[in-house]
């Protein structure tokens, strides 16, 4: 069964589970994406996440690797974009091999510097890398990564819904602080 849509298209009716699909489709899973999973903003390091059959190819080409990492173990690599030649940055780059990842799929994760320009240059040497013939290497769309969970077993929807809560109420919290410092005039004088 393919959910489009989690928690907002899920329906309680009458002690049933009504699945409706949203507006939003998706690309087949052949395609390996990869998101900034650490959120938005200055942060002192970003995680950008690689999920999907390439995710160990976006490793080797951009860390100009032989072979990738040991499993589940962090190293220190220099990121290099992979058409231009240039470093990109130093990184804590991991790969978890599937089933045992968080999409259940081969997944890599660059732990790379928080600015907002290494996160940029890291994630378009992603879109430079050069998957295998037939597939494809695309920015994921939202909720993307907590679907592929879903779909291979490794949430539930209770966990998917849990999540999509969490998230949406953090935002929330930083809406009225947010007001408040839009409208006091910090820079004023007298």
């Amino acid at each position: 069964m393919r959910i489009y849509g989690f928690c907002s298209s899920a329906l309680w009716k009458g002690g049933k589970t009504k699945i409706r699909r949203s507006h939003v489709t998706m690309s087949t899973y052949s395609d390996t994406i990869y998101a900034l999973s650490s959120g938005v903003g200055r942060a002192g390091v970003a995680v950008v996440r690689v999920s999907g059959a390439d995710a160990g190819t976006c490793l080797l080409q951009l860390c100009s690797l032989e072979k990738l990492p040991a499993a589940r173990k962090a190293t220190l690599r220099t990121v290099i974009h992979p058409k231009a030649k240039e470093v990109v940055d130093e990184a804590l780059v991991l790969y978890f091999p599937q089933p045992r990842s968080f999409t259940g799929e081969d997944v890599a994760e660059l732990h790379v510097h928080g600015s907002y320009a290494v996160v940029k240059s890291t994630l378009e040497a992603l879109s430079a890398v050069d998957p295998e013939q037939g597939r494809r290497i695309r920015p994921a769309e939202r909720g993307e990564f907590t679907r592929r969970a879903f779909e291979n077993g490794r949430m539930d929807l209770t966990e998917v819904c849990t999540s999509n809560r969490r998230k949406s109420s953090y935002r929330q919290s930083f809406r009225p602080a947010w007001a408040h410092s839009r409208s006091v005039n910090v820079c004023a004088t007298g």
